[in-house]
């Protein structure tokens, strides 16, 4: 049995946790007039996003000061006090639209900007872990539409579908989508999409383009300029992934030069110009020969100083309003993506509920980068990503000992503590 915690310590964490569940109407202060001024939509330096206060992480670190869990309770605490996304994943178009309202009502009694996650397109996630949708792209339509309503002319930031366009339905298997039509269905889905909240006067738009370890540059490219990227303020990085920062930043910097150089002069076949960027893969026998086939794994970098070459002489470094800007997800890469022991599983699933990670940089919109918007928790801290077997056929998982999973977006303690008590840098109050 554990001793009983001092009064004084129960007294700072109850304080820390109720502040923490009331903290969005102190400390969320109202954004400035952005930086450019003649783009309500364009985010200052000095954005504010909400602050949920009766978050997943805020209704823990109550659960564990009731049980006397001291250290846990105050990561919690700490965690909740930082601004996360609402994923918006179901419901009609009419529940959509209440939801939405609810958190527009609510960031603006705070004097703050919501983050709102679309995930909804139909057939997302090759139906794995994550599967769902919306019944087809009328319904789709119809749902967005909602969304859009729900926002009306408030300020918000909101990311298009997550794995939307870096798994599209061809991607999802040999035989997957032999004629192209879902492929096609989607890319004109997520391009209505980002033309419908482009309407509204106020709302940010960036399309999720995966992460660095995944799609080369220039297919990345093309998908985004296929799916609207100029209707956009721009893409979405990392999300619910684990790839480090300086990284994506990289990586994200590549990809917006892989667009100026396919739109630069305005003529002739984007995909054509796409298709000559170098990527972040090179194979260890020929430098740049552009085949991810036989390309280092994606965990060595070590190439990456002549991808860096290529956009310095092709495309140089024209300035930060002529190029597209990203936001990335920062939620669980403190401590950069998990790799596991060489031959140990034969789908390692680095992606899913990655052991050991820890809770990355804070959110912000003062980024230091100059095509960074913003470093976002969107990936909501503590929620599975799914059951994960890693190629072993289970039951349970590997790396938690044999114990099960929680279904994907499942809330999940001892995953939420373990990510909080190994944030890099360290979980502090946002006060």
């Amino acid at each position: 049995m554990s001793r009983p915690l001092p009064i004084r310590h129960l007294a700072t964490i109850a304080c820390a946790a109720v502040t923490a569940l009331g903290l969005t109407g102190q400390a969320m202060a109202a954004p400035s007039t952005t930086d450019r001024a003649t783009d309500r939509r364009a985010l200052s330096h000095d954005t504010r996003f909400y602050v949920d206060p009766v978050s997943k992480a805020a209704k823990q670190a109550v659960t564990d000061l009731r049980e006397g869990r001291l250290a846990d309770a105050l990561n919690m605490a700490k965690l909740a006090s930082w601004p996360e996304s609402f994923w918006l994943t179901e419901g009609t178009p009419d529940e959509v639209r209440r939801r939405v309202q609810g958190i527009m009502k609510a960031a603006k009694a705070a004097h703050a900007v919501p983050v709102l996650v679309l995930y909804n397109v139909p057939g997302r996630d090759c139906s794995f872990y994550s599967s769902g949708g919306a019944a087809d792209a009328a319904a789709y339509d119809a749902w967005v539409q909602g969304v859009a309503q729900g926002i009306g002319n408030g300020k918000a930031l909101t990311v298009v579908e997550p794995d939307g366009l870096a798994l599209l339905p061809k991607d999802c298997g040999a035989n997957a989508d032999p004629t192209g039509t879902q492929t096609t269905e989607r890319i004109a889905s997520v391009r209505s999409a980002v033309e419908t909240l482009a309407r509204r006067p106020a709302t940010s738009v960036y399309i999720d383009a995966g992460s660095s370890n995944w799609q080369p540059v220039g297919t990345i490219a093309q998908r985004l300029l296929d799916a609207g990227l100029d209707k956009a303020q721009g893409f979405a990085l990392n999300v619910s992934n684990y790839q480090p920062t300086d990284q994506l930043n990289r990586y994200g910097t590549w990809v917006s030069k892989c667009v100026r150089h396919a739109t630069a002069d305005g003529s002739g076949s984007t995909a054509d110009r796409t298709a000559e960027c170098a990527n972040q893969y090179y194979s260890s026998a020929a430098p740049n020969d552009g085949q991810p086939g036989n390309a280092v794994s994606f965990e060595d970098t070590s190439t990456w100083r002549w991808t860096d070459a290529w956009y310095d002489e092709n495309v140089g470094t024209p300035p930060a309003d002529e190029l597209s800007h990203y936001v990335l997800d920062t939620s669980r890469n403190g401590l950069g993506a998990w790799t596991s022991p060489p031959g140990k599983y034969t789908d390692p699933e680095h992606w899913c509920n990655a052991p050991g990670r820890g809770v990355g940089p804070r959110p912000t919109a003062d980024t230091g980068q100059p095509l960074a918007d913003a470093y976002l928790y969107v990936k909501i801290i503590g929620e599975s990503d799914g059951t994960c077997h890693r190629g072993t056929p289970g039951p349970g998982d590997p790396e938690y000992g044999g114990v099960e999973d929680p279904p994907a977006g499942a809330w999940w303690p001892d995953f939420a503590h373990t990510l909080a008590r190994n944030a890099k840098p360290k979980l502090t109050f946002n006060w």
